[in-house]
């Protein structure tokens, strides 16, 4: 079918009409073939009239010419349980010049499920009426399944929410950059974002959606707050929602649980970037010993088309906590950042670590070792992460002594401290722009975050220091790669340095202005165990200069894995039974970590 323009009339119209249907099941989706391309093509736009509603809802639209070739469309239709029919409607402006078509209509998984004899299984669901059998997964989820909505009966309320009537029992996170907002129809920007609810299926019905468009910042969050659940016991809690990421600019969308109130929560899920113009269903399932809260994190990518679509979230199996109104808090370990308190059951004693998903007992030595010996790497938590672009604004498990034994609410006493802080090219003042990094080194752009100390507070001669957890072991050739930014008159200078126990000793430093450029740095740490690694920065006579640095990486850090297989002809064995290279014996490298490829007997 193609448009035959009959007159020079304007603001003509061209409508085609499928058939009307009586309903459809909740995978149907529609596709076609379409070809728009001319000068003065002009949009076309697909459209659901539903029976006894006015306003049609736009399914799909194309906004101008598109190459002179057939594109193929998909549009979701979803569970859709009123009559209704599709239009396919062309406006023209006057001036129509191209060809509009359309070719090869396709509906698929449009039927409800077929009625069964029988359905048996711990997981199976029979329906009520129309007798098919589907997921017990898909039981209490919104979205009427069976086709008689006895999928849907007698479920709690209080479990689910379709953002018909606002939030239900979730919250807005008062911790957050901004919040999520109710909208209902498509989103504001075109190209991006839901043009209809999951739930409805058409611009009648809500959903929560994250606006990107300014005053929105790259990587600003809004977070949303389940209710508080009790612990998931022996069963699992399972977490359904619909979430739709649509734009060329779409970032980033997680899940996280937490058991302590003012925690980031550790991370159950995450997508990134552009999924198509549909929602999506995901299941989760989440155990926990402890009362527990779900957080949806959604993150602001570059650009305006980046909106973000949350819908139809619901929970089964799982029970509301009644007790404290409140998670429990716990003070910070490091700057920024918080460890649940919980832990599931366990045999283990004070000198082990607990995993926190499973309960078993690991030894102390392999906790922040760079190597997860946990299966939720949980053991690998509350250390310092492998590499760090702070591009996140996330310091990665760094943190500044000096502020946390200040106080609590540092905030208001170390304004004027000289100390370490995340910054950017983009926020800087006009007198920090001939010493402090303009782009950082990750993305070299002002966008992009990088750690400096700023020399405008503190006096001649403060140090400040950032520094890792405890590292309780390190391999034979664990490295420290960074980039570092010096640059001004009175720069003063920067300092790596190893401290373990109460002993503090330098392992690199640099003084003096090295230029406006990024420069790399290696340092060599090797075996090593129970230390810490601190970066001080110590500042010059005046403001002038600003040391920074980006990039922090530990190389080949994870201590060495005994394995039971032989050594080759190529390898010596070592005493402890480790393989290393023939070329690393006599290098005066204590490769073997026993220090027996260094022996005078060899």
């Amino acid at each position: 079918m193609f448009i035959l323009k009959t007159s020079n009339r304007i603001s003509q119209i061209a409508r085609l009409r499928s058939p009307k249907f009586r309903q459809t099941g909740s995978n149907c989706t529609l596709s076609f073939w379409y070809f728009n391309y001319g000068e003065s093509v002009g949009a076309t736009e697909l459209q659901l009239l539903v029976e006894g509603l006015k306003q049609p809802t736009v399914l799909w639209r194309t906004y101008y010419s598109e190459a002179s070739q057939w594109l193929q469309a998909v549009v979701q239709l979803g569970r859709l349980p009123y009559r209704f029919q599709l239009s396919l409607k062309k406006i023209s402006l006057g001036v129509y010049e191209g060809v509009s078509a359309i070719d090869d209509i396709t509906f698929e998984n449009c039927a409800l499920p077929p009625p069964a004899l029988s359905c048996e299984g711990a997981n199976r669901f029979w329906c009520r009426h129309t007798k098919a059998c589907i997921d017990s997964l898909l039981v209490c989820d919104l979205v009427d399944d069976c086709g008689d909505g006895s999928d849907e009966d007698s479920c709690d309320p209080d479990l689910q929410c379709d953002f018909e009537n606002g939030l239900c029992s979730w919250e807005q996170d008062a911790e957050d950059d901004f919040d999520w907002v109710r909208t209902r129809g498509p989103t504001p920007t075109v190209n991006t974002g839901p043009l209809k609810d999951h739930t409805t299926g058409t611009a009648r019905g809500h959903y929560l959606y994250l606006e990107s468009s300014e005053p929105r910042q790259f990587l600003d969050k809004a977070v949303l707050l389940s209710p508080l659940f009790n612990p998931s016991a022996n069963g699992t809690c399972v977490f359904r929602f619909h979430y739709h990421m649509f734009g060329k600019q779409v970032y980033k969308l997680s899940v996280l649980q937490r058991t302590v109130s003012n925690a980031k929560g550790w991370l159950l899920w995450y997508k990134f970037g552009n999924q198509g113009n549909r929602w999506i269903r995901q299941t989760l399932f989440i155990r926990s010993s402890k009362p527990f809260q779900i957080l949806v994190k959604g993150t602001v990518g570059d650009g305006f088309t980046g909106d973000i679509g949350l819908d139809d979230v619901s929970f089964l199996g799982c029970t509301l906590y009644n007790g404290k109104r409140n998670l429990p808090t716990v003070s910070a370990t490091t700057l920024g950042t918080s460890v649940p308190a919980t832990l599931p059951m366990n045999n283990c004693t004070e000198k082990e670590f607990v995993c926190r998903a499973s309960g078993h007992c690991i030894q102390m030595i392999h906790k922040c070792d760079f190597r997860p010996d946990c299966s939720d790497k949980s053991d690998e938590s509350a250390c310092v992460m492998e590499v760090c672009d702070f591009e996140d604004k996330d310091l990665c498990g760094w943190y500044q002594p000096a502020l946390e034994q200040m106080s609590e609410n540092y905030s208001i006493l170390t304004t004027k401290t000289f100390k370490w802080q995340l910054g950017r090219g983009a926020n800087l003042y006009p007198e920090q722009v001939e010493h402090c990094p303009l782009t950082d080194h990750t993305t070299c752009t002002e966008e992009g975050w990088y750690l400096f100390a700023d020399s405008s507070n503190g006096e001649f001669g403060h140090t400040a220091d950032i520094a890792t957890p405890v590292i309780s072991l390190t391999g034979p050739r664990c490295k420290i790669i960074f980039w570092n930014h010096m640059n001004g008159s009175t720069i003063g200078s920067l300092e790596v340095l190893y401290k373990s126990s109460n002993k503090t000793s330098k392992l690199w430093t640099q003084s003096g202005s090295q230029g406006p450029q990024w420069n790399r740095a290696e340092v060599f740490l090797g075996i090593r165990s129970d230390f810490q690694v601190i970066f001080r920065a110590k500042r010059g006579v005046s403001y002038m200069g600003d040391v920074a640095v980006d990039d922090i990486t530990f190389e080949d850090c994870s201590p060495l894995l005994i394995s039971d297989k032989p050594c080759t002809s190529e390898e010596f064995m070592c005493a402890n039974k480790y393989c290393i290279p023939k070329n690393n014996l006599c290098d005066f490298v204590n490769d073997c970590e026993d220090n027996s490829d260094e022996s005078p007997s060899i």
